[in-house]
């Protein structure tokens, strides 16, 4: 009989393991298809936006008084160099879809990707 709940038990495992493969491949596909390609980055100092720079506008763009190197170049963008301990924003790779973030946090800076292109401005002095 205990032979009987093995085999139910391992029909039920394997079930849910199913289950949770189908659940996750429709989860990559359906953000898959909805992702969009950015056409600027905003870059913020203490949640205050400092830099606006259209995907397009390809160059080295030196960020918060040179701490950090941000490069824009064939529709994505990264930080280069950094001069923060850990260089994880450095580590983050390029950023190219909406949403998508780089962050340093020794820097309290953000480099986000949004929708639409930039508005012309590339510096906001405040």
């Amino acid at each position: 009989m205990s032979a009987f709940f093995a085999d139910r038990k391992r029909r039920a495992d394997l079930i849910v393991i199913a289950a949770l493969l189908l659940l996750a491949l429709a989860l990559y596909l359906v953000i898959g298809a909805t992702r969009t390609e950015g056409g600027a980055v905003v870059v913020r100092v203490d949640g205050v936006v400092t830099e606006r720079h259209a995907l397009t506008d390809d160059g080295i763009y030196p960020l918060n008084g040179g701490s950090n190197i941000l490069v824009i170049a064939e529709g994505q963008a990264w930080l280069s160099e950094a001069n923060c301990p850990d260089l994880l924003c450095v580590k983050q790779g390029k950023i190219h879809y909406t949403g998508q973030s780089i962050i340093c946090l020794p820097n309290r800076l953000t480099v986000t990707v949004e929708g639409g292109e930039s508005n012309g401005v590339d510096f906001v002095v405040g």
